[in-house]
């Protein structure tokens, strides 16, 4: 079959969400003066880890498309309108007989820091036969996360078969996760998956080990310290940005946009890390996962207000 036009800068295969936010006074505590506390204040807002990653590429200029499931209640209908209102095409995306997923997150207002508590109704699972893989071979660039393993394993495979770049949102440990990474070209990991993957404890050394298995540019995000990527043989750690949090939610999926950004511009890993920071440290400053993605613009005053 002949390779269609590029169509799309990035497609995303994964998970969305709406999201029920809680902004408290403290974090929750099973006993003592914080196990009953008053809502500071709650909104309802879209987010989910590819969702929220698309969003923030169409934010950057990327053409962006999204392929998963959403459901038929309000929820659904409301992350489906919050793609379309920022220009992410939802022509594949799958409408399955079920409640969307959604998530409680539990927001502690004076560090920004947060709790998840979220539900996935198993009628959502994307399953390979439902991949578009035109529309997959049709982008520059694949992203896929680890909500729907098997599935983001089989776009992986397609896209790099294509010759595509295929990054990722790894963050949990299951027995299928080292076949994800070998899916992907460029895994970037939560902090903790490395060296749950390797028994080592050492984040550096974690990664220096998943080379054995992997060639590619390995990246870890490390909450407000930034990132850390080997790239070849050279361990690159990137400091985050200081920035007054007032919701960490989203960082990382904001994080994986700049990442994806700064890719397709043909950057440095260095560049592609410090701007992917950059985006984050914006993103937390804000309320929301979609809600707190940043404008090209303001990543770009930050990175000249703050000297390398």
């Amino acid at each position: 079959m002949p390779t269609p036009d590029v169509l799309w800068d990035v497609v995303g295969l994964g998970a969305n969400a709406v999201d029920f936010v809680y902004r408290l006074p403290a974090v929750p505590q099973a006993t003592g003066n914080f196990s009953k506390m008053r809502i500071s204040r709650e909104t309802i807002s879209c987010g989910g880890q590819m969702t929220t990653a698309l969003v923030a590429c169409a934010r950057f200029g990327l053409r962006a498309k999204y392929i998963g499931a959403t459901g038929t209640d309000d929820n659904g209908r409301r992350i489906r309108r919050e793609l379309a209102h920022h220009s992410v095409d939802c022509t594949d995306a799958i409408i399955k007989d079920a409640r969307n997923q959604y998530a409680v997150i539990m927001v502690d207002e004076v560090t920004g820091e947060r709790i998840v508590l979220w539900d996935r109704d198993e009628k959502l699972h994307l399953r390979p036969h439902e991949i578009p893989a035109r529309a997959i071979v049709s982008a520059r660039l694949l992203h896929v996360d680890d909500v729907d393993q098997e599935a983001a394993i089989v776009a992986g495979e397609i896209a790099k078969t294509a010759g595509l770049v295929v990054t990722s949102d790894i963050d949990r440990l299951t027995p299928r996760t080292v076949d994800l990474v070998r899916a992907v070209t460029v895994p970037i990991f939560a902090e903790h998956v490395p060296t749950g993957l390797t028994g080592t404890k050492d984040l550096a050394s974690a990664l220096r080990q998943l080379r054995e298995m992997h060639p590619g540019l390995l990246c870890a995000t490390i909450g407000a310290e930034g990132a850390i990527a080997l790239d070849g043989d050279r361990l690159v750690h990137s400091p985050g940005f200081k920035v007054q949090a007032v919701d960490t939610t989203g960082a990382g999926d904001v994080f994986r946009a700049g990442f994806i950004y700064g890719t397709l511009q043909g950057w440095s890993t260095d560049q592609v890390l410090r701007f992917a920071n950059a985006a984050a440290g914006l993103s937390c400053t804000r309320p929301g996962a979609i809600g707190g993605v940043p404008a090209l613009e303001e990543i770009e005053a930050l990175l000249e207000a703050a000297p390398a």
